[in-house]
């Protein structure tokens, strides 16, 4: 085992395999399974114009969010990775079995992380409620983004090049986690064998993520493993009836509505805090935060 562990892989080896578990699973898993939801829907009458308009409005929102991430990629991230990489990370890591399976696994916990954060502070709310603002659970909601939701993983990423993972390697491990995650988005799948509901993050755990009931709130962070939300304390089974959505619901399958609502909400409520300091903290305080005990509700 240790010796096929430490066995090198070639970049292209590893590229071909990552293009066909990241790229290509598009064509051969996740587009055939959302033809299987369309069929669901269809079957259980529940196929309607706001089903149809809010899938078009994920794709939409997606490819605003990719526009914006491979800017980031040619302006920023990846010159900004290797710098860090040539010049303050330990000691290069050699690519090899062990390397990329730590680096996944990491990865993973990191994306945990970013995933809480995105939660728990409100300029990361901002951006990530448009993720949360479908009412409907099913593959295409995996791809609704919000603006600035290629950006604030960086910080948790970085640390991962600082350890000596190469940044290509680093950012495949990324996609890899986005893309078990996309399939997690589904109601065709029910409960799976405990041993794997213990281990791994599942639609049943993801579909909790997603819910606006009060006990759902901020739990199951999990990218690929749930044991990171048993251990940190943010797991919830699924138990009362999932209803998805936020707390202050969209209401709206216009795509530019929907890209942009949670930072437009944002910056409304930053107009009734008083006080530059207060408006500040607004940034990293919880998206309910409100000075003198003033709440506003989470959306």
């Amino acid at each position: 085992m240790i010796e096929f562990l430490s066995q090198k892989i070639s970049w292209i080896d590893l590229e071909y395999w990552f293009y066909i578990f990241n790229d290509l699973s598009l064509l051969y898993l996740i587009v055939p399974f959302f033809v299987l939801e369309l069929i669901r829907y269809a079957y259980l009458k529940r196929l309607n114009a706001n089903v149809i308009f809010d899938s078009l409005a994920n794709i939409i929102t997606f490819g605003a969010f990719f526009a914006i991430e491979i800017l980031l990629g040619i302006l920023a991230i990846t010159k900004l990775y290797f710098w860090i990489y040539q010049n303050i990370s330990l000691p290069h890591l050699d690519l090899n079995w062990a390397t990329i399976i730590a680096c996944i696994i990491l990865a993973d916990f990191a994306y945990y992380w970013e995933h809480r954060m995105m939660h728990r502070i409100g300029i990361g709310w901002a951006t990530h409620t448009v993720h949360h603002s479908s009412p409907h659970f099913n593959m295409s909601v995996a791809y609704r983004f919000g603006p600035f939701d290629a950006i604030m993983p960086i910080v948790f990423s970085l640390p991962l090049v600082m350890l000596g993972f190469d940044p290509i390697l680093v950012l495949l491990s990324e996609v890899f986690v986005q893309v078990f995650q996309t399939l997690l988005h589904t109601e065709i799948i029910g409960k799976l064998i405990k041993p794997v509901e213990f281990i791994f993050n599942t639609p049943s755990h993801h579909r909790v993520h997603h819910g606006s009931n009060r006990q759902y709130w901020d739990k199951n962070y999990a990218g690929i493993f749930i044991i990171w939300d048993r251990l940190l304390g943010t797991f919830e089974p699924e138990v009362e009836k999932v209803v998805y959505g936020i707390s202050e619901p969209l209401q709206s399958t216009n795509p530019i509505k929907v890209f942009f609502h949670g930072i437009t909400r944002f910056f409304k409520k930053l107009k009734q805090i008083d006080g530059i300091h207060n408006k500040l903290l607004a940034f990293i305080k919880p998206p309910d935060w409100m000075p003198s005990n003033q709440k506003i509700p989470k959306s």
